[in-house]
């Protein structure tokens, strides 16, 4: 099939309805229609076969992700999903993989009121592009600046499963539904974005690991945070990888979880349930951000733990 004839039968109408959209995919441009009381949050996200997901991986979860990376940006920063552009480079036009990748990206989005509205697509070595478009109420987005010294630090759902189920595969191990679903199907914290704004003081989102996102809080911010290990909320699986390696680096470091790691005043703590059950997801406070700057790991014995790595970093040595 042509690549138009691909585009019209697989990308055209994918998503929800929205009335804010008044040209979409098939014309040079698409047409929205924003709000006058919201600013707008946009975001993109590259993935690519054999840096970001193994070739062999489901297409029609690859869809899912691809788009729920990029609305995990839009949580951070306490958006509402709208619209989402897609520039999809395939090796050969694969109509099964393509249908397959639209009906993963299709579920997504229609959950979460998303509209496909434009992109390209493009022959060459498998790469996904998916930028995302939100709005928020003018004033109230989320920052990494906030933070102060007092604040609590918090994160949402559990730390580390992505990684190990990465483990797992680079090591031929079998794979379970719960680790492989945090992989391939993870959950965009939509809802605790929308919920945090006027309550949180800094967020972000948990993509490179939580030593990497909460250190650039902290950089924004200019202040420091003490952690304690034994509060991480962590997984069966993971917590026995930790024990047996007696390494924490799994959860600190590894990745692609996208959860939201935010920080608050001290006196909303008795607010975590409450927003947690809002939200819909595990909210735990897992430290307290200091003056001093630095991040510092604190074993349940109150011994100072290190980390040599911080996270994922596509040009680290």
């Amino acid at each position: 099939m042509s690549e138009f004839d691909l585009i019209q039968r697989h990308l055209t109408g994918l998503g929800a309805a929205r009335d804010d959209v008044l040209l979409d995919v098939g014309d040079d441009c698409a047409l929205l229609q924003v709000p006058s009381d919201r600013e707008l949050a946009l975001s993109i996200d590259t993935l690519v076969a054999g840096v970001h997901f193994l070739a062999e991986t489901d297409p029609e979860g690859l869809g899912y992700k691809a788009l729920a990376v990029g609305l995990s940006d839009l949580a951070a920063v306490g958006a509402e999903p709208a619209w989402a552009t897609l520039a999809l480079t395939l090796p050969e036009p694969d109509e099964s993989w393509l249908a397959a990748f639209a009906r993963g990206f299709a579920e997504l989005a229609c959950h979460e009121e998303v509209r496909l509205i434009g992109g390209d697509l493009t022959r060459g070595p498998l790469t996904i592009s998916v930028q995302v478009h939100g709005l928020v109420p003018k004033g109230h987005a989320l920052h990494r600046t906030g933070a102060q010294p007092g604040d609590l630090v918090c994160v949402s759902g559990a730390l580390g499963d992505a990684g190990l189920a990465l483990r797992h595969l680079q090591r031929g191990e079998p794979l379970g539904d719960y680790l492989r679903q945090r992989l391939e199907r993870p959950t965009p914290r939509v809802a605790l974005g929308e919920v945090l704004r006027g309550v949180a003081t800094a967020a972000i989102d948990l993509s490179d690991g939580l030593a990497s996102d909460l250190g650039h809080i902290l950089a924004a911010s200019g202040c420091g945070a003490r952690i304690e290990l034994d509060r991480l909320p962590l997984a069966d699986q993971v917590a026995g990888e930790v024990a047996a390696q007696q390494d924490w680096a799994l959860p600190l470091t590894a990745g692609d979880d996208y959860e939201l790691c935010f920080t608050m005043p001290a006196t909303h703590i008795g607010e975590l349930k409450v927003l947690a059950a809002a939200a819909g997801c595990p909210l735990t406070q897992i430290g307290e951000i200091e003056s001093r700057p630095g991040l510092r790991w604190m074993t349940a014995d109150g011994h100072p733990w290190h980390s040599h790595r911080l996270g994922y970093d596509h040009f680290a040595p």
